[in-house]
């Protein structure tokens, strides 16, 4: 006997050790004979016996389907709970000639492995369901080879017919009969099941009742493109199935308008308060003193949280006219602003007034075309556009001239420039104004009217300006007007502008 034959030999003998051992419970025994078996390293198969399941036959109820159908035919098969997936296969194969290749089981939403046993898949009890799936030959790749060898027994029978039965002489002797097998008895087949309309699920082709949103096998969902046929009649599971389905409908609707309900509440109630208060505690960012819940404040924009004295001393020390969040770290500065009802609600009424004083300040220094009321210890200005000429006061209530700079009441520009010259010579605020306006003169910020010497401004915008007093267009730019004497239209006179495709000046921004 060869080393190989003796090996094996002690293999055999070590499997059968390890098996006794394992049932008695002798962990010692089982030790050895697992290390002796590993050291030798021949495949080894270890399986629950057959004793250790539940001996009693059961009825398993299957479903049996395929890609060509949309409903499943029930059949009930006696197996025994330790049948393994490929034992089961062979049973199907011998009772209904189904190929083993052909099978897919599907068990409790799960597929089978062929080594796996029923019992293994929670199959334990009378009326336990699966599903049986039954591919094509071309999807199963099933070749001619397995057809051949499914069908041996038949090309058995020919070749003893043609050998034993047609050519006795060439055997030396008789022909040796073949047994007559006993007639098979007459099978009524069983009436066809009747036609069940539903879906074939995409993952496991388990066909479910038409009204059914997953497949109850696996889960996956029902087929987007599937419509629920019109003459379909839900039986009595499916109407109970739709009921509790419209019911947590129903109640998940209703909780989730309450807790809208309880967000829009609180939203309320946070709006109604000026400064919100944190909830938890934190870490003021900037003097890193712990704020405890209630004693800080969190700004709304950023919900940056910090404590009340830092943001107040933030908009006390403001330079501008909107306070910005004052956190910040080496890689992000926070750049909301503060709202007014948060500022408001940091300060006292009297810094409050100082910083609107200021914010008012601010933004009159900085806004371009603004321009402050005439009345002494008035603090209404305003920001004005080009074809604006006056401002009305809403403090003081007075009208200013905007191309004057003044307020001349009962007085046009014209008439208040001549008193202006007038009184210049005994009034020392009518010459400081006087002055005012030559200096705009000779730095080209203002101009006489070429018609009647009006002085007039350009404020902003193009080179088109109108004198307020005679209506004449004047280009700013040369000096004169638009038109000629005519006025409007008129291409007799006039700067020209565009009349044969060319500005009145290089420097003109279209006055036409």
């Amino acid at each position: 006997m060869s080393v190989a034959e003796d090996s094996l030999k002690e293999a055999e003998e070590l499997a059968q050790l390890l098996g006794e051992a394992l049932s008695s419970g002798d962990r010692e025994k089982a030790h050895k004979c697992s290390e002796r078996l590993s050291d030798l390293g021949i495949p080894v198969s270890v399986k629950v016996s057959n004793l250790a399941y539940p001996q009693d036959a059961i009825k398993l109820k299957v479903g049996v389907g395929d890609s060509q159908s949309e409903n499943y035919i029930p059949v009930t098969v006696l197996v025994s709970v330790d049948m393994t997936i490929s034992e089961l296969k062979e049973k199907i194969n011998s009772d209904y000639g189904f190929h083993p290749y052909l099978q897919r089981w599907v068990i409790g939403k799960r597929l089978t492995r062929d080594d796996d046993t029923l019992y293994s898949h929670g199959i334990c009890k009378n009326g336990d369901q699966a599903y049986l799936y039954i591919q094509s030959c071309h999807a199963a790749k099933l070749t001619r080879q397995h057809h051949l060898q499914d069908q041996e027994h038949r090309l058995l029978d020919s070749i003893y017919e043609s050998v034993y039965l047609a050519q006795p002489q060439a055997l030396g002797g008789n022909a040796i009969e073949k047994p007559t097998p006993p007639p098979k008895p007459t099978v009524t087949p069983p009436p066809p099941p009747k036609p069940q309309v539903g879906w074939s699920c995409p993952e496991c082709t388990y066909v479910n009742k038409p009204t059914r949103p997953g497949c109850e096998m696996c889960g996956r969902e029902r087929p987007a493109e599937y419509q629920v046929p019109d003459v379909h009649q839900p039986d009595q599971e499916e109407i109970q199935r739709i009921k509790q389905e419209e019911m947590a409908n129903l109640q998940y609707h209703q909780v989730l308008h309450e807790e809208r309900q309880r967000n829009f509440q609180s939203l309320l109630e946070t709006d109604s308060h000026s400064l919100v208060p944190n909830t938890q505690e934190v870490l003021c960012p900037i003097c890193f003193n712990s704020v405890l819940p209630g004693e800080g404040a969190t700004l709304r924009e950023c919900l940056h949280c910090f404590c009340k004295e830092c943001l107040k001393g933030t908009i006390v020390t403001s330079m501008d006219a909107e306070v910005s969040c004052p956190y910040g770290d080496e890689n992000y500065s926070c750049d909301s602003k503060l709202q007014d009802r948060e500022i408001k609600s940091l300060l006292t009424p009297e810094e409050h007034q100082k910083f609107l004083e200021l914010r008012l300040s601010i933004a009159e220094t900085r806004s371009e075309n603004s321009f402050h009321c005439k009345t002494p210890d008035c603090a209404g200005w305003c920001i004005f556009e080009d074809e604006v000429n006056e401002f009305n006061c809403e403090l003081c209530s007075e009208t200013n001239c905007l191309l004057c700079k003044a307020i001349h009441k009962d007085m046009n520009c014209k008439e208040y420039q001549d008193d202006l010259r007038i009184r210049a010579e005994n009034d020392d605020a009518a010459k400081q104004t006087t002055q005012m306006l030559e200096g705009l003169l000779q730095s080209g910020e203002a101009m006489h009217c070429p018609k009647c010497k009006v002085i007039v401004q350009k404020k902003d915008g193009c080179d088109w300006i109108c004198c307020l007093m005679c209506k004449t267009e004047i280009c700013w730019v040369t000096k004169q007007a638009r038109w000629g004497p005519k006025g409007t239209g008129d291409t007799s006179g006039g700067c020209g502008c565009n009349f044969n495709v060319a500005r009145c000046h290089p420097n003109c921004q279209n006055c036409h």
